[in-house]
Order: C-alpha cells, then structure tokens, then sequence
C-alpha cells in the first residue's frame, strides 16, 4: 500500500511538471502568435484566443490533478491505464496524456463500469486526498482499488462516501469525482436535447447542470463559444456560491447571471401590489401585449404614396399600400421586421413600375428612393416605429388601451388592477417594477428577437412564472436547455404546478423529465422528517432516498426561542463545518440580536466561507450549510402563500444535522 502511495505521489509531480510546462508553453504561444505574418484580422482572432488560452491556464485553481484511474483488460483501450482529472495534462501536445480530462470518452468507464458491466475495466482505483488540498503530492493520503474485472460487487467506497460527506464550508465544489451513473447521463446529454431534471434537495440537480455546461464546452468548444452558454440563478447569493465550479472545471468566461440581469432594460425602482405582480406574470399577458404593440400598425386612412427620383414621380395607391400593410401584418414577422417588409414590397411595387416605363433601374436608385423621406414619413404613420417602454407605458397608462388590448382576455377588474394609479409624465420617470421588465423583454422580443445562446442552463425552474420562461425561450429558440428543479420547492405564487407546463412555454415541450430522487448531501435522518412535510404539499414528486445513513435531527420543544436557538448554535460549533440559522423573514432581525448579544457574531447570507450565518427563509434556496437551526418553523409556513414549499426548502438545506427550535405546534 505505502509502495503504490509513493508511486502515485511521483507520479503527481511528473504530472505537475508537465502542466507547469503547459502554462509556460501558452504564454509562449502569444508571443509567437503576435509576430505571424497573417492579416490584420486573422492575427486579432489569433491573438485573441491565444491570449484566452494562456489567461485560462494561467488561472487554474491549485489542487490535485487526478482523482481516479481506470486499468483496461478488454476492448480497444486493453493493457492501457488511465489518470482521470479536471483537465488533460501532457508532456507535449501530440504526446499521450498523463492525465485524461474527466469529460473525455474513455473517462466515461470511471462513473459507468460496474460488477455487472465493466465496460472492459479490470481496476477502478480511487484516490484520496487531504480535505483542502492545494495539489501537493503529499496531501494524497489513501487509494481505494475496485476489481470489477473479477465481477466483484464490493462493499461501497469510503473514499466516494468521505468526499460526499466531507463539510460544506465557503463555495460549492464540484462532483467530478463522485458523479453518479444516474448524473453522468444527464451530464453527457447531447448538444441538441434539452434535458429537465426534476431533482430531490441534495441530488446533485445544480451539480449535474455545471457539469453538463463544462461538458458541452469540452465536446463542442466552437459553437457553443461562438453562440455562447448561459447559466441562470435565482439570486446574487446562489451565483457566488457556485462561482467556482466551472473554473475548477478548467471552464472561464461562461456568463452566470439571474434573470433580472439578463432581461433588465432599466433598473428595478417601483413595486407591485400581490394580485397585480400575479397578474403581469400571466401568460396571458403574451396577447394582451402582442395586441397594443400592433395595435400601432394602421390600415385605416392611409394615403397614398408618392416617391420622386427628380425626373418622375412613382406611386403606390392607398389601396395597394393597405393591402401591403395587411399581408404583412398576417405573416406575424417580428414588429421590425415587419416595417422593413412593407418598405422592400412599397419599394417593389414602385420598381414594377419603372421597369415597365424605362427598364431595369440601378441599385443606387433603388437605395435612395427607399431611405427617402416620403418612404420614411409613409412607414411612420402605416407602420410606425415604437420602444417597448412606449407601448407598456401606454398600455398601463391608458384605460381605453387596455381594454381593446385584453377584450375577451382580461377581466375588467384585472385591467384595473393592471392600471397604474399615477401614471408617470414620461416613460423617462416611469418607475418599473421586477414584473415590468418581464413585460418589456416580451415587448422587446415581439419588436426584434434577441441573440440566442447556443446552451441555458436554468436552475431553481421551478419558481418561474410563464411570462419569465418565455423570455428564456425567445433565448434559446436555436439552443437547448438544461432545466434544474424541484416542484415541491416551488415557492412563488406563479410556481409551476407540472414540469409539462414549464416546458411549454420555454419553448422545449419535447424534453425528456428527468427525477434524481437519491440525495448525496441530505443525510438519511433530515431525509425522513422532509418527507413527512412532502406528504403535505400536495405535489407530483417522488420522495427523496439518501446515499447517506449518518445525520442526526434535533427537535427543541421551548418557551424561549431566542435563548434555545443560542443554545443550538453554541452545540454546533463544537462540530466541523458551516452553520446556518434559518428564520422567517420578520424574525431575522431578532435572531441576529440574541446570537450578538450572546457573543456569536453571525455573518449574513452573503458572506461565505463564514461559521454562523443568519439566513432569511425567502433567501436560503440553493445553499448548504453542514448545521442548520430552524427557528419557529410555523412562522415560516404562514410567512407566504406557499410557506410549506418553503419550510420544506429550508429543512432540506442541512448537510449533517438539523435542530428545530420552535414555541409553536410543528406543521409536520
């Protein structure tokens, strides 16, 4: 045993050597590649992804370069062995690797062969290395050699059950070394299918989409940078928690952002009352706008059109400029399309007529008929230009709008919850609300459809409303989608009820659902009391198992909530890892106070990496923490319409143990 640990540590520095070289050799590389002799833009595009590849190496974490081995006795890889790790790493570019990325087609054995299919493997080994490790060769402390050649079942994996136990303290790791058959899967999901994983709190869901994200930039690094990769998240606290997984991953430059960030045309200053937000997030909101943006297109008294060339004077009748508007209008293209298609058909029916007077007519007269003024000022007042903030403003402005826009769609007491009490003088001093600019991104993406990405990855899906999905979908219209979520953990009131529903207005009605129901965070323990509360909130999920037997479930009846919930902080950290106090929004406040005044000063959800952190409900979706404090868990359930879903969300957070501290009776 010590033998074969020595020889994997040499092993280790021969391979930190290389990739030292690797590093030097791409800084190399964009010295040489400034002095080719190319064009211009050939030597800026060349330039550009040398100095990216460099920049790249240059800022790969520290930490150990290979965490499996795969030794093969059957089919086209037999009498080879293989390192599996993060990233590729080789003495010379054409030279055999020293390392195999995990994402490379042999490496698919590592999480795939077992007793009853090797797939050719004789030894899976597994290494493992100090908690923290920074890549030094001494830090590797133990191996662990499955013999699936033999058809051995063995008896499960300490070094895989360590590191998926191992305490959660700061950012969110990545799973390269303990992905599951299950997760390799959906991971390995082809560039073209869009994939939805209806996944149990600890399952991996957010993991499995990272992954695949630094999968598909490995297998198509050309269209997907070309076209680009998006990873959505429900806050600012949830995208820095997972910051670090994709450059770990030897991924940089992928755009991680929430959905306010991505559609925001201006900043967030006003807010809505509970039914009107409702309201906005409707689907049928979709026609409502579609009509008062078209409702700018006119038919009626049109003049008609007369252009000059300086020699003669062409025109379009009013009837033939109706019927032009009419068509196009029909064909639904976007809002700007449309104008440029009544310009070129205008123009057509004007070059229809000089052909047949004088002949073919040069390009240049065509181009300046078309950009004349009486072809602008005829467009203006048939199909006139708008901005988005224009038509919501008028539509929420006006009464008379908003009923032709939402007859037979709306309600008249919705349109008046629509309505605003005091519209603004301006769109300039219009104070937009979150709802708003979903609104205006539908808006926008009627006008001219946005640039795509080639790839979204959409976590926490389930707390999208119809009117945010379609404006991921106007994204991805020639891209997939990896959608991550829980319905139980649903917790806006315009939660999604079905997975089918979602789909649907993202656009991806034939993706495959995918359930993940075993958790690898979640212990067997806080397992069992989440599905007690499962029972209740009344959705299609399965209930969760654990890979984990260990956890422990405290509950503390008491009269004094502050006082015990200190107490349960004190006995947690007497124990490794993170602790997050869990209150309802109203009481956060409170539980932050008793934990100062008892000399325990508590960070904010924000800040990770911390011991103690005090966490409202409504933002701890998405985190772990290795201890977590539930405090009053009833004032939780009655702080929101869907305040089990988020009870639920919170219970589920915990990683080794749990504490309910509660006065009040339990709601599960």
């Amino acid at each position: 045993m010590q033998q074969e640990l020595d020889r994997e540590r040499a092993y280790h520095d021969t391979c930190r050597a290389a990739l030292a070289r690797m590093v030097e050799g791409a800084v190399e590389h964009v010295v040489t590649g400034e002095d080719v002799s190319a064009s211009g833009a050939d030597a800026e595009v060349l330039g550009y992804r040398l100095r990216s590849r460099a920049k790249e190496m240059r800022e790969l974490p520290e930490g150990p370069l290979f965490f499996g081995k795969l030794d093969f006795e059957a089919g086209e890889h037999a009498g080879q062995s293989y390192r599996i790790g993060r990233l590729r790493i080789s003495e010379e570019p054409a030279a055999p690797p020293l390392v195999v990325d995990w994402r490379a087609p042999v490496s698919r054995a590592f999480y795939q062969a077992g007793p009853d299919d090797p797939q050719g493997v004789a030894v899976r080994r597994r290494f493992g290395w100090a908690p923290g490790s920074r890549g030094d060769s001494a830090d590797l402390t133990g191996l662990e050699d499955e013999r699936l050649g033999r058809g051995e079942a063995g008896t499960g994996s300490t070094i895989l059950t360590r590191e998926i136990e191992r305490p959660r303290v700061g950012p969110m790791r990545d799973i390269a070394a303990t992905i599951q058959p299950d997760q390799d899967d959906l991971v390995r999901a082809g560039l073209t299918d869009s994939v939805c994983v209806q996944g149990a709190p600890g399952t991996g869901k957010t993991a499995v989409g990272l992954h695949r994200a630094a999968y598909l930039l490995y297998t198509h690094p050309q269209r997907i940078r070309r076209a680009g990769l998006l990873i959505l998240g429900p806050n600012r606290t949830f995208l820095s928690y997972i910051s670090e997984v994709l450059p770990a991953l030897g991924e940089t430059g992928v755009r991680q952002r929430t959905l306010p960030e991505e559609i925001g045309r201006h900043p967030v200053t006003g807010t809505d009352p509970h039914r009107t937000a409702a309201l906005k997030h409707d689907p049928r909101m979709a026609e409502v706008l579609r009509r008062a943006l078209y409702a700018h297109v006119r038919t009626d008294a049109v003049s008609p059109l007369a252009l000059s060339d300086g020699t003669y004077t062409w025109r379009v009748s009013a009837a033939a400029l109706t019927q032009i508007v009419e068509r196009v209008r029909d064909e639904e293209p976007s809002y700007a399309v449309g104008r440029e298609r009544v310009r070129g058909r205008a123009m057509r029916a004007v070059q229809l007529q000089a052909e047949r007077r004088a002949g073919p007519q040069p390009a240049a007269w065509t181009r300046r008929l078309e950009r004349s003024r009486a072809m602008s000022a005829c467009l203006d007042t048939v199909w006139p230009k708008v901005r988005p903030e224009e038509v919501l403003a008028g539509l929420l402005s006006d009464r008379d709008v908003l009923a032709a826009a939402a007859e037979g769609v709306l309600t008249p007491g919705e349109q008046r919850d629509l309505l605003w009490a005091r519209p603004p003088r301006s769109c300039k001093s219009a104070r937009w609300s979150a709802a708003d600019l979903v609104l205006l991104d539908e808006v926008a993406g009627l006008v001219e459809h946005p640039e795509g990405y080639g790839h979204i990855v959409v976590d926490e899906a389930q707390d999208l409303s119809p009117m945010e999905c379609r404006a991921i979908a106007r994204r991805a219209v020639f891209g997939s989608v990896t959608v991550l979520g829980d319905l139980a953990q649903a917790t806006t009131p315009w939660s999604a009820r079905s997975w089918a529903a979602v789909l649907g207005h993202l656009g991806k009605p034939e993706a495959a659902v995918v359930p993940l129901t075993t958790g690898f965070r979640v212990p067997a323990a806080v397992v069992a009391l989440t599905n007690r509360l499962l029972e209740r909130l009344g959705t299609d999920v399965p209930p969760a198992r654990s890979y984990r037997g260990d956890g422990e479930v405290t509950i503390r009846p008491t009269r004094d909530v502050p006082a015990t919930t200190v107490t349960a902080v004190r006995e947690a950290l007497a124990h490794e890892g993170s602790v997050g106090v869990v209150a309802a929004d109203a009481q956060v406040t409170a539980v932050r106070e008793a934990l100062t005044a008892a000399g325990i000063e508590p960070a904010g959800p924000d800040e990770l990496g911390a011991r103690v952190a005090v966490v409202p409900a409504s933002a701890v979706k998405g985190l772990e923490y290795d201890h977590v404090v539930a405090v009053e868990p009833a004032a939780v359930a009655e702080g929101e319409e869907r305040g089990l879903h988020r009870l639920y969300v919170v219970l589920t957070r915990a990683v080794s143990r749990l504490d309910v501290v509660h006065a009040r009776p339990l709601p599960f």
